[in-house]
């Protein structure tokens, strides 16, 4: 399908919401759309919308249809190259720990980090696969 342009949202799942909107809201400052207690969590994410919904309860939606997952997720958030290494600073300021770095064969780096669920999230600089 040559028409659509991007993911426009991901989704994690995420048993503890509040844990979720201690990290992704208050302390890496994304906006929050929407928020239903145990129920789930979403966040402006650049252009794109990161939904965080409680596995116990989106198995049992009948509509939207029933999605769940297990286990440790991963997404990749992406910045401009000159943000690459101030970015990497601020997580580690907050306290986060850089569980991994890796080098790509196009020579650009990126490094991984978990939330609070153990999901793995990367932080990646522009152009890593073109």
């Amino acid at each position: 399908m040559k028409e659509v342009i991007k993911i426009k949202e991901n989704c994690l799942y995420i048993h503890d919401l509040e844990k979720a909107v201690d990290f992704y809201h208050h302390l890496l400052g994304f906006e929050i759309i929407h928020y239903a207690a145990d129920k789930h969590a979403f966040f402006r994410v650049g252009s794109s919308v990161l939904l965080c919904f409680n596995p116990d309860d989106s198995r049992l939606k009948t509509s939207p249809p029933a999605h769940f997952a297990e286990g440790n997720q991963h997404f990749a958030f992406e910045v401009v190259k000159e943000k690459y290494e101030s970015c990497k600073k601020k997580i580690q300021s907050l306290g986060i720990e850089v569980i991994d770095e890796l080098i790509w064969s196009s020579g650009q780096e990126s490094f991984y980090f978990n939330d609070p669920e153990n999901n793995v999230l990367e932080i990646v600089p522009v152009g890593v696969w073109d």
